[in-house]
């Protein structure tokens, strides 16, 4: 009977120890739910201040007398020159795309020729999807969503919208520039944050953990600004020189493709169909690019921007992906067909951090499964 006793008092210690860690995750869960806006705002604000981390170094170098400026000043500096590059985006090209779509809507479908190259494309895309009809007219459906985009009772709702929530966003704004400067000043922080919210032998593989995400997200996210600066630096030169589109419409055009390569596999396709659409509108409503044939001028645009492309495939990415956060193509595109099934194309701009937060768990707590030794041989051989 003692024995009996003894084993009910450990299976209820047992129940109880469970019941106590659902109520404790149950917790968590609510208090993120509740706070989801700090949450969000602290994640922001971990991404600044990993783009800032590198320029942070950079700016550590200098030294004046033997001595170089304190933290403070130099994590100022840092988001200075981050708010600086900003501005100058929103402030100078985000006008000139705005321009390029309010004159490519003004002109209308009808502004262009109904010639044999618009009708065979209209045919190939009819035969791809029979139930648009043999009345289909693609060029007609872009300018039709180019207008709803520029309709000034749709740009007034949305004014309306963002008028009521002005307060929110300077709050988040704010929120998100405080808690980067300190981020950026003090390099350990957030690893510091973490560790204490966890128990005491877990600190030191946590602390490791966060220093291998940190170092791993810092590269990628500033790989992929480098990227999308470079795939529009390629397609502003060639538009310019090349396709002679002019300064200010080959400029927008550039940023729209370096600004959608940023959707993995998705992004670099519409940003080259966009920017074919754009440039052939523009050179017959406004006469801009080369003397020659609108098939050929769409051509000649078209091979440019896949130029662009194929230096990023084959120079920026494989330094990115395979260099910043040691995945295999195979491992990246698998994992983007599963999260955009699920989350689409905000998913998709999310996975691959999310991929390497997980990668970096795996290995560091998970090294000895077999499923982790199979899959990530890498990460679990740096683990031991």
């Amino acid at each position: 009977m003692e024995e009996k006793s003894r084993g009910q008092k450990s299976q209820l210690e047992r129940l109880a120890g469970y019941i106590l860690r659902l109520g404790a995750v149950a917790a968590v869960l609510a208090f993120c739910w509740y706070f989801s806006n700090v949450l969000v705002y602290i994640a922001a604000a971990f991404v600044v201040s990993l783009v800032g981390q590198p320029l942070m170094y950079l700016l550590k170098i200098p030294h004046i007398k033997g001595r170089r400026l304190p933290d403070w000043l130099l994590a100022t500096f840092t988001l200075l020159i981050i708010a600086a590059v900003a501005i100058l985006v929103i402030t100078q090209v985000i006008p000139v795309v705005t321009g390029i779509v309010k004159d490519a809507s003004l002109l209308g479908a009808e502004g262009l020729p109904k010639g044999d190259f618009r009708h065979s494309i209209n045919q190939w895309v009819v035969s791809l999807f029979p139930t648009l009809g043999a009345d289909f007219d693609i060029v007609t459906l872009l300018f039709q969503q180019l207008k709803q985009m520029t309709d000034v009772s749709s740009i007034s709702g949305v004014i309306g919208s963002v008028a009521s929530v002005v307060t929110d966003v300077v709050i988040g704004v704010f929120s998100v520039v405080f808690i980067s400067f300190f981020f950026i000043k003090d390099a350990t922080l957030f690893s510091r944050i973490v560790e204490a919210l966890v128990p005491a032998r877990y600190e030191a593989p946590v602390g490791r953990a966060i220093h291998d995400i940190e170092y791993l997200l810092s590269r990628y996210f500033v790989g992929v600004i480098i990227e999308m600066f470079g795939v529009a630096l390629i397609d502003f030169l060639g538009l310019w020189l090349i396709a002679q589109v002019g300064v200010g419409y080959a400029l927008g055009i550039a940023f729209i493709a370096g600004l959608l390569n940023v959707i993995p596999y998705v992004g670099p396709l519409i940003g080259e169909l966009l920017g074919v659409v754009l440039c052939v509108v523009l050179k017959v409503g406004v006469g801009v690019g080369l003397s020659v044939s609108l098939p050929m001028f769409a051509l000649i645009v078209f091979a440019i921007m896949m130029s662009a492309q194929l230096v990023d495939n084959f120079v920026y990415q494989p330094l990115i992906y395979s260099k910043s956060i040691r995945s295999t193509p195979l491992e990246i595109f698998i994992v983007l067909l599963m999260v955009g099934h699920v989350g689409g194309v905000w998913g998709m701009l999310i996975a691959i951090p999310s991929y390497t937060v997980i990668r970096v768990i795996a290995g560091r707590f998970f090294a000895k499964s077999k499923v982790v030794q199979r899959l990530m041989p890498d990460i679990a051989t740096r683990s031991r």
